[in-house]
C-alpha cells in the first residue's frame, strides 16, 4: 500500500535517540483505553457494531487539531507484510492485526501518535516520544483525549472511571510505558534481582514488543499493572520515581564495567561490531543482541563514526517486515537472513 510505503522514508519520532536519558531510554510512551458509551465493547460486539464504531471513530478523529490529517489503514485491507511492519514500528500491538475485520489505525504525523479502532478496547490512543519523556507524551495525549471526549461519548463511571475491558485498565485507563535498554545490568548478572524489585512496586517488564514478547536484544517495556484508584499524574510519577533508579542501576553497572572490565567490555562490543560489518547471514534474534552490543559501544563513547540514530534505526530496519518492505517483495526467511547481514554491512561501511 502506497501510503505505508510513504512510513519507510520517514523517521519515526521514537527512533530520533535523543530526549532525557536517551543512551538508556529509547522511548517514553503513554496509551489511553477508551470505549464508546452506547456500543457494545469487544467481548459483546457484533461485526455490524465493530463496524459502526469503525466509522463513527474516523469521523470523530477527523474533528481534532491532532488527528485532521492523520492516515488511517483498516488492517483487513493490508497484507501480511504491512501488518507485520505496523507491528515492528510500534504502531499497532500484536493482537490488533489478528481477526482484522473491522480494525484500523490512524497515525498522526511523525508517528508520533496513533490510535487502534476495535483492538480489545474501541479505542487505544498512544503517544510516543524520544527519551525520557513521559510529560511531553503526556501533554499531547491529555489533549487529543479532550478534543476527542468531545465528539465522542466515552463509556465512563463516576464511581469507577473509564470502563474497558480488562479490569486492570479501568479507572484512568492508562498505560505509561519506557523502553529502556539495559545491556549492562544484563552483562552483570542483575537484571533479575532489578525486574523483581520493579515487579513488587507495581510495574511490568515486557520485551520489544509489548505482552507475551521476550527482552530481545536487551531491551525493556517498563509499565504500570494497574490503572485504577490513582491519578494520571500519580500513575506517572510513579514509574518516573521507580525509573529513576532503574537508570541508576544501570549507570552504575556501566561504570562498573568500564572500571573493572574494561577490555573484556570493549572486547565484547568490537566484536559485535566485527560480525555486523562482515556476517553474511544472519537472524534477527543476533542482529538484534550484537547491534545492543553496539549500541552500549556508541553510548559510552568507546566507538567514533556511529551515531546513536543509525544504530536505532538498524533495530527496525532489521526486522522481517521492514526487510521485505526495503526489497519490496515477500521473502523466505533464509533470504532474509541474507539480506539483513547486507543492510547491515552497508549500513556500517563494511565488504559488499
Amino acid at each position: 500500500m502506497k501510503e505505508i510505503d510513504e512510513l519507510m522514508k520517514r523517521p519515526s519520532e521514537w527512533l530520533r535517540g535523543t530526549g532525557p536519558v536517551s543512551e538508556i531510554v529509547m522511548s517514553s510512551r503513554i496509551r489511553l483505553a477508551r470505549n464508546l458509551e452506547k456500543f457494545p465493547f469487544a467481548t459483546r460486539a457484533t461485526k455490524v457494531s465493530q463496524g459502526e464504531v469503525l466509522a463513527v471513530v474516523r469521523e470523530g478523529l477527523q474533528r481534532t487539531g491532532a488527528m485532521r490529517q492523520s492516515h488511517v489503514f483498516e488492517i483487513g485491507d493490508l497484507d501480511e507484510v504491512d501488518r507485520q511492519f505496523l507491528v515492528e514500528r510500534h504502531l499497532v500491538s500484536r493482537e490488533h492485526i489478528v481477526h482484522a475485520d473491522h480494525k484500523a489505525v490512524a497515525i498522526g504525523q511523525g508517528e508520533a501518535i496513533s490510535v487502534m479502532i476495535n483492538e480489545e478496547d474501541h479505542l487505544r490512543i498512544q503517544v510516543m516520544q524520544s527519551g525520557m519523556n513521559l510529560q511531553d507524551a503526556w501533554t499531547i495525549i491529555d489533549g487529543l483525549d479532550d478534543e476527542l471526549s468531545e465528539v465522542l461519548p466515552f463509556a465512563y463511571s463516576s464511581d469507577w472511571g473509564y470502563l474497558t475491558c480488562c479490569p486492570t485498565n479501568t479507572g484512568t485507563g492508562m498505560r505509561a510505558s519506557v523502553m529502556a535498554h539495559l545491556p549492562s545490568l544484563v552483562i552483570t548478572k542483575q537484571i533479575n534481582k532489578v525486574l523483581h524489585t520493579i515487579t513488587k512496586l507495581g510495574l511490568t517488564a515486557r520485551g520489544l514488543y509489548g505482552e507475551g514478547t521476550e527482552a530481545s536484544g536487551n531491551f525493556f517495556q517498563i509499565s504500570n499493572q494497574v490503572a485504577l484508584g490513582r491519578t494520571e499524574e500519580e500513575l506517572m510519577e510513579n514509574i518516573e520515581r521507580i525509573l529513576k533508579e532503574v537508570i541508576h542501576q544501570e549507570q552504575a553497572a556501566r561504570e562498573s564495567l568500564i572500571t573493572n572490565n574494561r577490555t573484556q567490555l570493549e572486547d565484547r562490543i568490537w566484536r559485535a561490531y566485527g560480525i555486523l560489518r562482515h556476517a553474511k547471514t544472519m537472524s534477527s534474534g543476533e542482529a538484534l543482541d550484537l547491534l545492543s552490543a553496539v549500541r552500549l559501544g556508541v553510548d559510552l563513547g568507546l566507538m567514533n563514526g556511529l551515531n546513536r540514530t543509525t544504530v536505532n534505526e538498524m533495530f527496525i530496519f532489521s526486522q522481517p517486515a521492514h526487510l521485505q518492505k526495503l526489497e519490496g517483495h515477500a521473502l523466505t526467511a533464509k533470504e532474509r537472513d541474507t539480506k539483513r547481514a547486507e543492510l547491515i554491512r552497508n549500513r556500517l561501511g563494511g565488504p559488499a
